[in-house]
């Protein structure tokens, strides 16, 4: 079963490195690692290069303008090449130690789709963001209306799914809101989820967080027009 591994990244010279070579540590095949960078105004795009010229399963692509996290993923996954797509934030927040325990359910069962937890017992989480959190709960619950599943982690940064299926998704939001997009689609086809307990290191706003509480209203906006409206 390969690995492919898509990348968002924007301003994260601090990390992407880090990051990077935590995947690579992994006890599992990492077929390829895809990293696009959406036109970061850092020293990001020299720190892609540096870890590029180290291992040679890193594929990487810069975007010329900056226009969103749903932007770059989906060039990420014009570029799949492997069995299984893992989404990977370029911070630290999501340890790629949980790899092992969220590939697990494609192996042992009939599993299209699995999307790590934040909330059901991973190994630590860090506390942080009350509003974050309700906010989460909110759109989480929103979309399990919707979708009539009984997810408990919307928003999670750790999605999978084999690349057959993601593909198969005409994805269109640029920014933070082809998280929703992708979960309707997903529901819509009837595909089987599973999720699976992560650990979670949330950052500070000082420390380069980047999602703001717009975006729980873009959120909900995509849940409806994905819904009834795609």
């Amino acid at each position: 079963m390969n690995i492919s591994v898509i990348i968002p990244v924007y301003n994260e010279e601090k990390t992407i490195q880090k990051v990077v070579r935590k995947i690579i540590k992994q006890e599992i095949l990492i077929h390829e690692i895809i990293i696009v960078d959406d036109n970061s105004s850092d020293d990001t795009k020299n720190k892609i290069n540096e870890i590029s010229t180290e291992y040679n399963i890193i594929k990487s692509f810069f975007k010329e303008s900056n226009e969103g996290k749903g932007s770059a993923i989906k060039k990420g996954i014009e570029m799949v090449t492997g069995d299984i797509v893992i989404f990977q934030d370029a911070d630290l927040e999501y340890n790629p130690e949980d790899y092992k325990k969220l590939i697990a359910p494609f192996k042992e069962t009939d599993a299209q789709v699995v999307y790590g937890t934040r909330f059901l017992g991973g190994k630590y989480a860090r506390l942080h963001f009350f509003w974050h959190f309700i906010a989460n709960k909110i759109l989480t619950l929103f979309s399990n209306i919707l979708t009539n599943l009984n997810m408990s982690d919307m928003e999670t940064g750790y999605k999978l799914f084999k690349t057959g299926t993601l593909k198969s998704l005409n994805l269109k939001e640029k920014s933070f809101g082809i998280e929703p997009e992708i979960t309707i689609k997903l529901s819509n086809k009837k595909c089987i989820f599973y999720e699976v307990p992560i650990s979670y290191q949330g950052r500070s706003y000082e420390e380069g967080k980047k999602i703001r509480l717009r975006d729980a209203f873009v959120a909900v906006y995509c849940l409806v027009k994905y819904k009834f409206f795609n």
